[in-house]
C-alpha cells in the first residue's frame, strides 16, 4: 500500500500540490488526469522522490519515503521506476545499453560506465524488449527509432529495475494514436501480469477511462474526483478541465453520448 498523507508543494507563492491525500493499494492502475498545471507531474515526482514536500508524509509498506537519503533514497528510485514523456534516453547509445541503465541503483558506477554488465542483466533486458516488441532494435541507436519506440524502450528500462510501482508521467502525450495504444496497453499488461502498480499522468479522460482501474481528477493541486471510471460524470468532468474544456481529447470516451456531447460543448467557440 502506497499512502500519502497531507502533502503539500509549494514553489515559492505557488501551491502546485495542496494537501493531498490518497491510498493506493498494490497492484492497482491509476490514472491522474486535470489539465496542464494542475499538480498531477509534481506529485509522481514526490512519490519518486525527485523532489521533495514541504509538508506532509509518503510512505510505502511502512517505510517513510519523505525521510529516506542516500543509498535507502537510491533503492527506493530503484523499487518506483519512473517513465517520463520525452523518454530520457541516451540518445548515442544502443538500446540495449538504455536498457541496462535501469540496473544503475544495483551497481557500483565503474562498471556500468565500461558497459561491464553480467550475462543475467543482459538477458533480463531481453526479456523486458521481448514483451514489448522491440527486441530486433536491440543494436541500433536509440536515435534512429520512432518515439514511440523510444517510449517502449523506456518501459523495458523500467523493467530492468523490477520495480514494484512504476509511474508513467504522461507517457503517451507526444504519440500518435497507434504508438499511444501500444504504450497504453503494455503499461496494462504490466500491471495484469506482474501485478506491478501503475500511476499514470494522462491528459485524455477516454484513455484514463479504458485503461485505468481508478481515475483521480486533480485542479489547482487539489483532489476533485476520486472514483471508478464510471462514476466520472459530465459535472465532474467540466469541474476537472474547466468550461473551455481546453484539455479534453476528442476521444473522450468511445461509449458515452452524453461524454461525447461535453467534449463538443467543451471545444465549440
Amino acid at each position: 500500500m502506497l499512502r500519502i498523507s497531507g502533502v503539500t508543494k509549494k514553489f515559492a507563492q505557488i501551491t502546485a500540490v495542496d494537501n493531498v491525500s490518497l491510498e493506493i493499494p498494490t497492484g492497482q492502475m491509476l490514472g491522474i488526469i486535470g489539465r496542464s498545471g494542475a499538480g498531477k507531474s509534481t506529485l509522481l515526482r514526490l512519490i519518486n522522490r525527485l523532489g521533495d514536500p514541504t509538508s506532509g508524509a509518503i510512505t510505502y509498506e511502512d517505510m517513510d519515503i519523505t525521510a529516506l537519503k542516500g543509498r535507502p533514497l537510491y533503492r527506493w528510485r530503484a523499487k518506483c521506476a519512473m517513465i517520463f514523456q520525452q523518454f530520457n534516453l541516451v540518445p548515442r547509445l544502443d538500446v540495449i545499453t538504455n536498457v541496462l541503465i535501469g540496473r544503475v541503483n544495483y551497481r557500483p558506477t565503474l562498471p556500468m560506465i565500461f558497459k561491464m554488465f553480467t550475462p543475467a542483466e543482459r538477458a533480463l533486458a531481453i526479456l523486458a524488449l521481448d514483451r514489448l516488441d522491440i527486441t530486433s532494435q536491440a543494436l541500433q541507436r536509440a536515435d534512429t527509432l520512432s518515439g514511440g519506440q523510444q517510449q517502449r524502450v523506456a518501459i523495458a528500462r523500467a523493467l530492468t529495475q523490477e520495480p514494484k510501482i512504476l509511474l508513467a508521467d504522461e507517457p503517451i502525450a507526444s504519440l500518435d494514436p497507434r504508438n499511444a495504444a501500444l504504450v497504453m496497453d503494455a503499461l496494462r499488461s504490466i500491471n495484469d501480469e506482474d501485478g506491478i502498480t501503475v500511476i499514470c499522468n494522462l491528459h485524455t479522460v477516454g484513455t484514463a477511462r479504458m485503461y485505468c482501474d481508478r481515475i483521480i481528477g486533480m485542479v489547482m493541486g487539489k483532489i476533485v474526483f476520486d472514483g471508478k471510471p464510471g462514476e466520472l460524470s459530465p459535472e465532474k468532468i467540466r469541474e476537472i478541465y474547466g468550461g473551455d474544456g481546453e484539455d479534453i481529447d476528442i476521444d473522450i470516451d468511445i461509449t458515452s453520448t452524453d461524454l461525447d456531447k461535453v467534449t463538443e460543448a467543451a471545444t465549440a467557440g
